[in-house]
């Protein structure tokens, strides 16, 4: 999944090789959270004179479902961070740290809601699209989104699959919230 990803750069000069790492960096996060909305990156090299030189500024700012992820990376001691990438890998890796930790804490309010899930089996995808349908025991056909498949499952799900989901009444009816297939811990 490609991260929608915005590059800022205050009181630095645009740098390409700066920004392919950002990239790259930003794209790895999707391996700890699938439903990353957004990802803001701003480097700035602060105006404040140090006598080593500056010390640049990485923050990342990341919207995920649920809440967001704010990273400042701002060590007035650690001159490692007067090298711009030294700056940013710290940021990411202190981003990756607080994914998990969201990721964790999700996962556990969704183990003591999993009473609340209900069977079903998903009759249809449209084509072309990141949606389907279930049907549930209880006759009714929800929605459901890619985003809202366990586990980046969606593309392994076909017709037939017995599904465990949470149901939310929506605008246009009932959908998923969150959808697990039965035969993986459902």
């Amino acid at each position: 999944m490609t991260v929608p990803l915005q590059i800022t750069f205050k009181d630095i000069d645009r740098s390409p090789a700066l920004e392919a790492r950002i990239r790259e960096k930003a794209e790895a996060l999707s391996r700890f959270e699938a439903r990353i909305l957004r990802c803001h990156v701003i480097i700035e090299a602060p105006h404040r004179h140090h006598h080593k030189g500056k010390l640049y500024r990485a923050r990342i700012e990341i919207a995920v479902p649920r809440g967001d992820i704010v990273i400042n990376r701002e060590s007035p001691e650690n001159h490692a961070h007067e090298d711009p990438y030294v700056a940013v890998r710290d940021a990411f890796d202190a981003a990756v740290r607080k994914l998990e930790d969201h990721a964790r804490r999700l996962d556990d309010a969704v183990k003591h809601h999993e009473e609340a899930l209900v069977h079903g089996q998903v009759v249809r995808f449209v084509a072309d699209a990141d949606y389907g349908f279930i049907a549930t025991d209880d006759g009714r056909e929800v929605y459901f989104h890619r985003n809202s498949v366990a586990g980046n499952g969606f593309a392994r799900l076909r017709v037939g699959d017995d599904v465990r989901l949470a149901v939310a009444e929506g605008r246009d009816g009932p959908q998923a919230s969150l959808v697990r297939p039965a035969g993986r811990g459902g």
